[in-house]
């Protein structure tokens, strides 16, 4: 359905477009280099490097949860004007394929963040649960079958969520940083400029997460929750169990699963049970109540919500707060 929504969008903006004449916006000359990212870490690197020099357009909206988007004719309008369009590349942005080739030869030059760094695919760890199929008529049991076929399907997966790792936001901040000076040379020395002095900062906050995670008294965090860290946990020497794979579409644990993470909880002694951003944390208060651990939440940086994008939050200030939780969580 998500494809044929974003064809038929992307046709009738196509035909729309086409009867505007000179006066569509398309055909306007631009003072800013514009630039479209569909979630909220390249919309920050963005508006760090260029400041007032570039307009930046987020298409998710805040609060909105991003596996389940699906764009408006808005959005699509937004990706065609751009002279840079910056998405993930993942599985769950075929909509962005869709659209792109419906574009054909009036599409933005692109940016794939899962281009700009090493990639690991999403795992299933022990205790970790795998989808489940909801057929009707079907049992919800999960055997250890089910496992293994999940698991051969996570193979081929990518992990999308590559810029939870600060060493990666590095190397995502300096392709940016290049694209933007290619593309506008007038501001290319102040994308340099602000580019070395965000770069600074992320080089900052890595040594921090390595200081933290080398001296820490344990090297395991745990989740109930959905685990979208496993760059970061790669990155600092993390071990780690949880509910569910980062990109999946299940709320409802198994109490099988809820046990195991009980039981890890108590036999490592483990004081901190994280939750994610935008989560009703239901799983972790279980754990919680089962084990006297305290519930904390760790951001992904995917989205933000309403409250924390009106509060001008930003990578760096989220990610120093993760700092802080992962010192309660490991010592």
């Amino acid at each position: 359905m998500k494809r044929i929504l974003a064809f038929s969008l992307a046709a009738l903006l196509a035909l729309s477009l086409s009867a505007c004449g000179s006066t569509d916006p398309v055909e306007t000359k631009k003072e800013k280099l514009t630039i479209v990212t569909t979630n909220f870490p390249p919309y920050d690197f963005v508006r760090q490097i260029g400041g007032e020099a570039v307009e930046v357009t987020m298409l998710l909206k805040p609060g909105a949860e991003s596996h389940s988007y699906e764009p408006t004719p808005k959005d699509i309008k937004a990706v065609q004007n751009a002279d840079l369009f910056i998405y993930t590349g993942s599985e769950n942005d075929v909509w962005v394929e869709d659209i792109l080739s419906s574009l054909g030869g009036e599409k933005p030059d692109t940016l794939k963040l899962l281009d700009c760094v090493p990639t690991v695919e999403e795992e299933l760890v022990e205790g970790m649960e795998a989808e489940h199929d909801h057929d009707e008529g079907e049992s919800d049991t999960h055997t250890k079958s089910d496992a293994h076929d999940e698991e051969e399907h996570n193979e081929h997966e990518i992990d999308e969520h590559v810029w939870t790792s600060p060493k990666n936001a590095i190397l995502i901040t300096e392709k940016i940083s290049q694209e933007m000076q290619q593309r506008d040379p007038n501001h290319a020395e102040t994308y340099a400029k602000n580019a070395a002095a965000y770069l600074e900062k992320l080089n900052a906050l890595d040594s921090e997460l390595t200081e933290v995670t080398t001296h820490a008294k344990r090297k395991t965090i745990l989740f109930g929750d959905r685990f979208p860290f496993r760059y970061l946990a790669d990155a600092y020497g993390l071990n780690y169990f949880a509910a569910f794979s980062g990109c999946s579409s299940e709320t409802e644990p198994d109490a099988s699963t809820v046990a195991f993470l009980v039981d890890k909880v108590k036999a490592e002694q483990l004081p901190v049970v994280f939750t994610i951003e935008l989560s009703n944390g239901k799983i972790a208060d279980s754990i919680c109540d089962a084990t006297g651990a305290r519930k904390l939440t760790l951001h992904s940086c995917h989205n933000l919500t309403k409250d924390e994008w009106e509060r001008g939050e930003t990578y760096l200030s989220i990610m120093e707060q993760n700092v802080k939780q992962l010192k309660e969580a490991l010592n």
